[in-house]
């Protein structure tokens, strides 16, 4: 089937599935609307039935535009629990790290933090989309962490079309630097963070992990260890050259010289930080990159198989769970803790 009928038959599919949730017509059709846009972004390569498109579209949630989440929100069973983060919580928000907008940070910071551990957190998004400020991205993380005494700072980067996957990894570097040096004045210690990603910023992670040349260029020191949470683009050159969602030629062209440069698998040269790669055991083509990735990163990089979807590997870390805690485990052996 040609490939734009594909999208065509699964965006209505995904429309019928969500527009009995969603009242009134205007609202509706807004909604549908937007459920279509971020198919598009999302899952453009998924197969029509068995309940896959909205499956897949509950995969990116923290990803999703408004108007999908409220068409997404109707189909979930009255009184459940609304997240955000406590009022009583400190944030400073929208801290700059370079002079371009989108290059800002929001930084959750502990009652009377010393010496803080810190964590760097790189939303996802398809390299074109997301938001540091995303529920699924902060507020389980928040809440597990900040009691414990940990700062936590939620990065944005510039995005595709404005910035290449490459130049969003300088972003990355440009920001963990900004942080190691405000570290003391927000009472945090700057030998002790942890970068971690999920999905699209798991890639950018990896790279800026994998690649030393980027964080050297941006004045990085070396940092704790990494967390890239659900990556399938460890191998972006693999990807590229066999059948793969839209949003990959969006994000990554057609040069294969700039795949390679993009690929933390094949830059990869063993010398980066200890790093922890989780994985979703239910998709495909997530563990099996990791692993390839994890043979080159060295002996200090470790996978960790999860049976998640993409999006709740990220909203539900942070949760009580021995997900959570091995996570924990990892962070606390690179020494923060």
């Amino acid at each position: 089937m040609h490939i734009l009928r594909h999208l065509s038959r699964a965006s209505m599919l995904a429309a019928a599935l969500i527009v009995t949730a969603v009242s009134p017509v205007a609202a509706q059709q807004a909604n549908i609307k937007a459920c279509r846009a971020d198919f598009r972004a999302y899952c453009a390569g998924t197969a029509p039935g068995g309940g896959r498109i909205v499956g897949c579209l509950l995969d990116h949630k923290s990803q999703l535009s408004q108007g999908c989440l409220m068409a997404l929100a109707a189909r979930q069973p009255s009184g459940s629990p609304s997240g955000g983060i406590a009022s009583s919580v400190k944030v400073d928000r929208d801290v700059a790290y370079g002079s371009a907008p989108e290059q800002r940070m929001d930084v959750y910071l502990p009652p009377k933090a010393r010496n803080a551990p810190i964590i760097v957190m790189v939303h996802g998004g398809a390299w074109k989309a997301g938001s540091k400020s995303a529920a699924g991205v902060v507020d389980n993380k928040v809440a597990h962490w900040l009691p414990q005494g940990f700062i936590f700072v939620s990065v944005e980067t510039r995005l595709v079309p404005q910035a290449n996957p490459l130049e969003q990894a300088q972003d990355v570097a440009a920001a963990l630097a900004s942080v190691q040096r405000k570290a003391s004045g927000w009472g945090g210690d700057a030998s002790r963070i942890v970068l971690m990603g999920h999905s699209a910023g798991a890639h950018l992670v990896a790279l800026v992990s994998a690649d030393r040349s980027i964080a050297e260029k941006a004045g990085v020191r070396p940092w704790a260890g990494t967390v890239a949470l659900d990556s399938a683009a460890y191998d972006v050159t693999k990807i590229m050259k066999q059948r793969h969602a839209g949003f990959y030629d969006d994000a990554f062209g057609s040069d294969p010289a700039f795949w390679t440069r993009v690929s933390p698998s094949l830059q990869a040269k063993g010398d980066g930080p200890r790093m922890l790669l989780v994985c979703s055991s239910l998709r495909s083509n997530s563990c099996p990159q990791a692993q390839a990735f994890a043979a080159k990163a060295g002996r200090g990089t470790k996978v960790l198989p999860i049976a998640l979807r993409h999006g709740p590997i990220n909203a539900e870390l942070g949760k009580q769970s021995a997900y959570t805690r091995q996570v924990d485990a990892f962070i606390a052996s690179v020494g923060l803790r």
